[in-house]
């Protein structure tokens, strides 16, 4: 592989490493399965393309992706706390929505940034090319929204949010309030999916409704082979292993479709996404049998 397809492969690992951290939020620490990410990550694109197509900053573009996210989260926690419906439901639920809504944003399939100032060319100095300053400005968020996170859930809320997910009775019985920290997991959760999908966009050239497809997938692969190469209880390795997790499956991704390795076509991504997925769920189970007739042995 040249250091182009390494580094553009780094590049989509550290955007996907975002919504692998909100997914952690949601399907670990809330334990809420959440599917509003494939409709809250074109959200974020969707944001902050038209805002930036229309002229407004990129940096407020971004930040206007984030808040548009928080929101979709933040109803989607609505629906199942307040209007009781199921978790999975209310996420489906709004996952169709975001589709219209995505639509209506942007006012049509797909909006080009390819001439339009993104974050990334506003920061570029003439001596760095493109391809390693994406990576160095995606690195630097992706360690900032670690480091928060780290910070947030060591917080009296955070700590609250992760006993509401843990145990929701016993958290009660303590004074939580469970429903606003759900709502509040939820509203952070696919904030951080929404500015993936705002960084993306801005790092691809423009935003299509499609872009969000299998996304939700792609957070819980990196989540499962961060927790795979790197088991660990406390939050602040959880949170290290999920951004590995997300930058090694891009990597896996880039060398199976690397012509010169293994050959294999670009309409076999969901199916190289399967088979990294099934490998990492197999082999901490696969590891133990091995390690237990090891020491069984002994």
């Amino acid at each position: 592989m040249s250091l182009f397809s390494l580094m553009g492969a780094l590049e989509i690992g550290l955007i996907f490493s975002l919504v692998a951290l909100g997914v952690l939020i949601s399907f670990r620490i809330l334990n809420f399965p959440d599917l509003t990410v494939d409709g809250s990550f074109p959200l974020g694109g969707a944001v902050a393309a038209t805002l930036i197509a229309a002229g407004q900053d990129p940096f407020l573009a971004t930040f206007a992706a984030i808040a548009a996210g928080g929101v979709a989260g933040w109803i989607t926690g609505w629906l199942n706390v307040r209007l009781k419906i199921m978790d999975l439901l209310a996420s489906i639920l709004m996952m169709i929505a975001l589709y219209s809504v995505n639509l209506r944003i942007m006012g049509r399939p797909n909006v080009p940034l390819i001439t339009e100032p993104t974050l990334f060319t506003v920061l570029q100095p003439e001596w760095l090319p493109d391809y390693l300053l994406r990576p160095l400005v995606l690195l630097v968020v992706v360690i900032v929204a670690k480091v928060g996170l780290d910070w947030f859930f060591s917080s009296q809320l955070g700590l609250a949010m992760r006993a509401t997910g843990a145990n929701p009775r016993m958290a009660r019985s303590q004074g939580v309030p469970t429903g606003r920290a759900t709502l509040a997991g939820m509203a952070l959760s696919n904030g951080l999916v929404a500015l993936a999908g705002a960084l993306f966009a801005q790092t691809q050239g423009g935003s299509d409704i499609s872009m969000g497809i299998g996304t939700i997938v792609i957070g819980l692969a990196a989540v499962i082979i961060g927790e795979t190469i790197l088991p660990a209880r406390r939050l602040v390795y959880v949170t290290l292993a999920v951004v590995l997790g997300a930058i090694l499956y891009r990597f896996f991704i880039a060398l199976a479709l690397n012509t010169e390795f293994i050959g294999l076509k670009a309409q076999d991504l969901n199916l190289v996404t399967a088979a990294l997925v099934t490998l990492a769920l197999v082999l901490p189970a696969t590891r133990k049998k091995l390690f237990g007739r090891k020491n069984g042995g002994a």
